[in-house]
Formats: C-alpha cells, sequence, structure tokens
C-alpha cells in the first residue's frame, strides 16, 4: 500500500514536471515564432524599400541618359540589374507579389512617388521556401520597376539573389540556436521544475505519513513523527513552518499547513482533555457506588436504616452516570455529524410556556415568573432539541441560584430573530471564567461539583443545538447579581404549530 502511494505520487509529480515543461517550451516556442515572422516581414519590407530605391536612382539615370539600346542591355545582365525597353506602357500599377497585386496607395508611404509605374517582386521558384536547403537560397529573386516613360517605357530589373542569400543564411543561423536554445531550456527548465517542487514534495510526504498516523498514537509518537519535518524547520506538534522567506506559491501553502497543524493540535488537546475529565466524571460515581456496595456488605444486611442508605446512594449516582453517558452520546453524535435532526415550524413560546409550567410543577425552592406577548414567533428547527436547550438553560440557572431567588424567561423579536433569555439572582459568573463556560466538563466554581450534581455538559450541548439551527447563546453576567443566558434563532414564516 506504501509502495502504491509512493509510485502514485511519483507518478502526479512527473506529471507536474511535465505538463510545466511543456507548458514552458510551447511559450518559449510561441515567442520564437512570433520573433522569426515578425523579423521575416521587415526583412522582405526592408529588402523591398531598399530594392525600389536602387531602381529609383537607376530610373533618374535613364531619364538623363536615355533608355540604352539592346547590346547595351545584354552587357548590363552581367551586374545585378538590368534596363530594357517596353513595346508598350505597363497596363496595370502598383505592387505585385507574386500572383498578388496590392494598390500603389497601401505602399504609397513605403515606397518612391512614381505612381505610374508596376511594381513586381518576382520569387523564383526555389527561392522562399526550399532555396535556402538546397544551396541557392536566393536564386530568382529579382525586382522590376516597369515605368510609361512619356511613351518611351522601360522595365529595370534588380537581381536579389545576393542580399537574399545573406537573410537566408542569418535566418538558419538564426533558427540552429533558437532549436539549440529550446533544447537545453527543456533540459534546464525540468531541473529547475524539480528543485522547486522539492519543498512541495517533502511537505506531501511529511503530510501523507502524518495522514496515515494510526489513531492511538501518543503524544511523543505523534511529536517523532511530525519530526520528519525537520528539513523545513517543522520538528514538532508545536513548531510551525517559517514563511517569511519562501515564494509565494510556498508561503501560501506552508501558511495552510501550519493552520491545519493548529487545528490538528486544538483538535488532539481537547480530545485528551475530554478523555481525561470524561474519566474523572465517571470515577467518582463508581467510586461511591463501591463504596456504599462496601457498606453493604459489612453493615448493610441487618442494619435496614444503613441499607436503604446504601440503595438511596447508589440509585442517585447510577442515574448521574446515565445521565453522563447520555451527554457523552449526544455529543459524541454531533461530532460526528449523526444526530437525527427533524426540522418543522413551530412557535416558540409554546415551547418556552411548556418549559415555565414543567420546571414550576418540579422545582418549588425558586418562583418562576414569564415574559411574553400572544403573538406568535415562529422557527424552523428541531422541536426535540430546542426545548432540551432551554431545559438546560434553565436547570442551570435553577443549580446555581439560591433558594428563593427569583428565574425569569422572557421572549421577544429583534431584528428578525427571536430571543429567548433565562434571566437568575445567582452569584454570577467572573469575568476570567465566562470565556470558557461553554467549554465540556468546565464550571466555574469548582467546589460546587457534587453539590449542583452537574456535569459540566449542558452549556456545550446547549451550544451545539442553537448552532445546529443556525443561531447562538448570549452570556450577561455579573458577580454577585445573576446571569442572564440568552437563545437566538432565525425566524422563519409560520407554517403550522406544533406544541
Amino acid at each position: 500500500m506504501a509502495s502504491k502511494s509512493k509510485r502514485d505520487r511519483g507518478g502526479i509529480r512527473s506529471s507536474i514536471v511535465l505538463r510545466l515543461n511543456l507548458r514552458l517550451f510551447l511559450r518559449l516556442l510561441g515567442i520564437y515564432l512570433t520573433t522569426d515572422l515578425l523579423l521575416l516581414l521587415l526583412a522582405w519590407g526592408g529588402l523591398l524599400l531598399w530594392a525600389d530605391r536602387q531602381c529609383g536612382e537607376i530610373s533618374q539615370l535613364v531619364e538623363a541618359r536615355g533608355v540604352p539600346s539592346a547590346e547595351a542591355t545584354v552587357w548590363m545582365s552581367a551586374g545585378d540589374y538590368t534596363v530594357a525597353a517596353l513595346d508598350e506602357a505597363p497596363s496595370e500599377y502598383g505592387l505585385r507579389i507574386g500572383g498578388l497585386l496590392l494598390p500603389m496607395s497601401l505602399g504609397k508611404q513605403l515606397l518612391s512617388e512614381e505612381e505610374q509605374a508596376l511594381r513586381v517582386l518576382s520569387l523564383g521558384e526555389e527561392s522562399l521556401f526550399f532555396g535556402p536547403w538546397r544551396g541557392h537560397p536566393g536564386r530568382g529573386v529579382t525586382y522590376t520597376l516597369s515605368l510609361a516613360n512619356s511613351g518611351e517605357p522601360y522595365a529595370i530589373a534588380l537581381d536579389l539573389e545576393q542580399p537574399v542569400t545573406l537573410m537566408a543564411f542569418a535566418g538558419r543561423v538564426l533558427l540552429v540556436c533558437q532549436l539549440l536554445s529550446l533544447f537545453l531550456n527543456l533540459l534546464r527548465n525540468a531541473g529547475t521544475i524539480k528543485k522547486t517542487l522539492r519543498p512541495i514534495q517533502e511537505l506531501a510526504a511529511a503530510a501523507a505519513r502524518l495522514g496515515s498516523a494510526p489513531p492511538n498514537m501518543s503524544a511523543a509518537e505523534l511529536s517523532a513523527l511530525a519530526g520528519r519535518l525537520d528539513e523545513i524547520n517543522a520538528s514538532h506538534l508545536d513548531k510551525r513552518i517559517p514563511v517569511s522567506g519562501t515564494q509565494k506559491e510556498l508561503r501560501d501553502l506552508a501558511e495552510a499547513i501550519n493552520a491545519m497543524l493548529d487545528r490538528l493540535g486544538a483538535a488532539y488537546r481537547a480530545q485528551m482533555r475530554f478523555v481525561s475529565d470524561a474519566s474523572h466524571e465517571l470515577r467518582t460515581p463508581i467510586a461511591v457506588i463501591q463504596g456504599y456496595a462496601s457498606l453493604l456488605d459489612r453493615w448493610g444486611k441487618d442494619d435496614p436504616a444503613t441499607r436503604q442508605e446504601a440503595i438511596d446512594a447508589i440509585r442517585g449516582e447510577a442515574q448521574a452516570m446515565k445521565e453522563l453517558v447520555e451527554q457523552l452520546l449526544f455529543l459524541a453524535r454531533g461530532d460526528n455529524d449523526t444526530m437525527q435532526v427533524e426540522m418543522a415550524d413551530f412557535d416558540l413560546t409554546e415551547v418556552a410556556a411548556q418549559v415555565y409550567r414543567e420546571t414550576g410543577m418540579i422545582d418549588q425552592t425558586h418562583p418562576f415568573s414569564a415574559h411574553w406577548g400572544r403573538a406568535p414567533v415562529p422557527v424552523h428547527a428541531d422541536l426535540g432539541l430546542i426545548k432540551q436547550c432551554v431545559r438546560v438553560l434553565v436547570d442551570n440557572s435553577i443549580k446555581y441560584t439560591p433558594a428563593g431567588g427569583e428565574i425569569s424567561l422572557a421572549l421577544e423579536l429583534s431584528e428578525g430573530t427571536a430571543r429567548l433569555s433565562v434571566q437568575d439572582e445567582g452569584d454570577g459568573i467572573d469575568a476570567a471564567s465566562l470565556p470558557h463556560i461553554f467549554e465540556r466538563f468546565y464550571r466555574a466554581d469548582q467546589s460546587r461539583d457534587r453539590k449542583t450534581g452537574g456535569t459540566g455538559l449542558g452549556l456545550s450541548i446547549a451550544q451545539y443545538i442553537a448552532e445546529r439551527h443556525g443561531g447562538w447563546l448570549e452570556v450577561l453576567s455579573r458577580r454577585g447579581v445573576g446571569t442572564r443566558m440568552t437563545l437566538v434563532l432565525p425566524l422563519a414564516p409560520m407554517s403550522g404549530t406544533q406544541g
């Protein structure tokens, strides 16, 4: 399995290197082709301009000395140009390249001002494409200027073999250099890409090792495994990858891995604390049950009072353990996202009134009051979970409010939300403990754990229920005055009522 994963990572790396290298190769090839095309156009344009000006200078000599005779034309053929008389003036005017005739207006600014002329750039059969590779690139390339000359037409033919041959030679040299550059860049880019991706490969390998770690690894083993990141300065879980001197892409990746390590570390610490706290909470009732069982074994067999005391204590501790296990299972289902939630529209006022009536019948040591109107407060939520959340808030107020202290429930609408508040007259929560009250097994007053009978999970459950429905909990508390906890839920259009 490990070898297969290694092969897969190797294939991915090769694929990335191949794609990046091919992309860089094609980009450089496109630059070279564009440059070559531009140079080709400039070269032929410059050659055309030079040839036209040469013919212009020759035409000035012809105008001054006259059109040469046929014998002189034969003599001039040994040079790079000839001047020959024409039987008739050209019937068309413009610039002809091969079989294409361009109007003179296109080249008026480029060529000479003699518009009554026919210019012909003749490309030999093997001159443009095949000639450069057959040893005679410029053969057959001529530039001809035909003039009417006031009834004595003549034509100037300029042989361009020499400049075209020079251009072809320069093109060959440029092409060879470009091909060599493409090949060298292909090799160099592959090495550069592999070197650049090496830190990412190391990060991926270390992350794969961390991801394949067994769930029962200890903190020391996990830290030792994280030490595989030592080459990039991340030797322990509490160390992070430095990002100040890295490239932008690697910096983003390092920051993402640092954030992942932060979440892993926080989750690992929370899990260890949760297991420790749960063990502690279960240890106490088990110790009490074992103690009363020993009491029954020693003296309770023949003493009815002792026997009844032990039975009551064991029953109470068993009930406390049952509640704790149910709360742990509730939170476990929430963490695993396996909680069954049945959403429906109902009136939150009816839920608050039901909890208010039930609590008033159960608890006779605190006066209760309710404050809400007759208008319905529609919410879209799970009726059972919302009722459980309200009960948690009310039970929490009862536990920490002295006998005779008033507890009030209030419900109001505010900016598209329903706000259900539970206000008590307890001791309140100090500022240092307030940020931690929703942590699992946390209690602001550890000395009252057994007295209140709480597990420290109620507010965690209430917070989960609120967040599961798109809401939240607000807490306002002052020492010596009391605490107000508010469940805030989004309103929903009323489509039905369940009570």
